[in-house]
């Protein structure tokens, strides 16, 4: 028993040790991987089995009016999950199920699944789940459809909407509401999948997802490409992809190599301004045909060494370190991490204005980015024990994404706005626009229960 009457309701109509009161195991549930500080001390932490179980705590959280703060695996980098206080962190983390059909090659998949699993349980039947997130080992694919993640594949193969046929969302009054299904084209009504999807549990608690899957990706050809200057790489950029169409197109500058190398000892070149990673995945004649001319657009742009593999493993090293660039960054100090994105033709806009931007403020900014779509993550250094420097990395980190507002860009390509961006959505969407989405978010949860504080804050007037 809690001493609260109607949380020990709550707790009866819950399978046993779904509940969890304890402050000390509540603990880890409060914060994702942005260790927002601001995160409250939640009511409960409640590990969901099913879909009636998330409906019986919503309908509980409508009844009293207390807040609920849908969590995955905790991987999210914006605050999306931070706990609020007086609320419930509803964790979906048990709820695991993966069925795969090859006849339709589709995954109908439950929320607390990590992205690996869903690979792993199509490569069985020779198929692939697209969407890579770097965290894909260990992120959840209900927090990849709550922020519409991408990875370093997207450049060719899309995010996460592009393969989500269909789910089980429940509303902010406790109905489980299917939208969608296992059909490659539907046009009936409006889109309320594609709605939630990118919602970040502000709309409703997806409990099931359907996934369009596609069959195994073709052994990649891999090149590196390394450049004496930012302009130099961005350049190369922008002639891949007018020119080719690679499967992967990573950049990395300086200090990410320098702490990737310090991380992994590969030889990295320290003295490199910037590193580019492609793949690609045709037939092999074809790849090693696009890989070539790739390798001739990059030494046109001024690369200072290129080298190509068609070794998987080799390969795969290459990829695996930039997938390390966040941790390995992170061992240098705690980080803030952006997530702004822009129109190709402004990548070297972006990169060389976030190098003035850690220069004016003195604050160590590492970049890396999937530069095939120019959606970039400035990783800005805080030193926990330095005030004055943490004042001006959050100086600097305003100033990145004013930057990529004024060139035509975004504050978040795939993280999410979260509780960390959320002030700065009004002035990027603008009155009427945000206004919409304000409208929106009243219909569907008109008590504002579900994930106060993200994306709408301060919440959102009642209309």
């Amino acid at each position: 028993m809690t001493g609260d009457t109607r949380l020990d309701q709550l707790i009866a109509t819950l399978p046993e040790g779904s509940v969890i009161t304890d402050p000390a195991s509540m603990d880890a549930y409060r914060w994702d991987r942005a260790n927002d500080p601001r995160a409250g001390t939640p009511l409960a932490v409640v590990r969901a089995t099913c879909t009636e179980d998330v409906q019986a705590v919503v309908r509980f959280a409508a009844a009293t009016g207390t807040p609920v703060v849908p969590r995955g695996a905790g991987s999210g980098l914006s605050g999306g999950s931070s706990a609020v206080d007086g609320g419930i962190v509803l964790s979906l983390d048990r709820m695991r199920e993966i069925r795969i059909d090859p006849a339709t090659r589709m995954a109908t998949v439950q929320p607390g699944a990590f992205n690996a699993d869903v690979k792993a349980a199509a490569a069985e039947h020779g198929l692939w789940y697209p969407p890579d997130p770097s965290s894909y080992e260990f992120c959840s694919i209900g927090g990849n459809v709550a922020t519409n993640a991408g990875g370093l594949c997207c450049v060719k193969y899309g995010v996460t909407t592009d393969y989500v046929l269909g789910m089980t969302v429940v509303l902010a009054d406790g109905r489980a509401v299917t939208l969608g299904g296992p059909r490659i084209k539907d046009v009936a009504g409006l889109s309320l999948t594609k709605l939630f999807v990118g919602s970040e549990g502000t709309l409703g608690v997806i409990t099931e997802v359907i996934l369009r899957l596609v069959p195994a990706l073709k052994p990649p050809t891999t090149l590196v490409a390394v450049f004496a200057t930012l302009t130099g790489a961005t350049d190369a950029v922008m002639a891949i992809t007018r020119a080719t169409r690679p499967s992967m197109l990573e950049f990395m500058d300086r200090p990410t190599i320098l702490a990737i190398e310090d991380a992994t000892h590969m030889g990295l070149d320290a003295t490199a301004a910037a590193m580019l990673v492609i793949q690609s995945d045709d037939h092999a004649g074809a790849a090693a045909a696009e890989i070539a001319k790739i390798e001739q657009l990059c030494n046109a742009c001024g690369a200072t060494e290129c080298y190509a593999t068609s070794d998987p493993d080799e390969g795969e090293a290459f990829v695996q370190a930039r997938r390390m660039a966040i941790p390995a960054v992170e061992r240098t100090g705690r980080i803030l991490l952006e997530d702004v994105g822009v129109p190709i033709p402004r990548l070297g806009d972006l990169v060389t204005g976030i190098e003035a931007i850690s220069l004016a403020h003195d604050v160590p900014i590492a970049v890396v980015a999937h530069a095939g779509d120019g959606n970039t993550h400035p990783l800005i250094v805080l030193d926990p024990t330095d005030t004055a420097q943490q004042q001006r990395a959050q100086l600097a980190y305003g100033e990145v994404m004013d930057l990529a507002i004024s060139l035509g860009g975004t504050i978040t390509g795939e993280h999410g706005v979260g509780r960390l961006k959320c002030a700065w959505l009004p002035g990027y969407l603008g009155d009427d626009v945000y206004e919409l989405n304000c409208r929106i978010k009243t219909a569907l949860d008109p008590q504002h229960i579900l994930n106060p504080g993200a994306v709408f804050d301060p919440p959102v007037e009642v209309i």
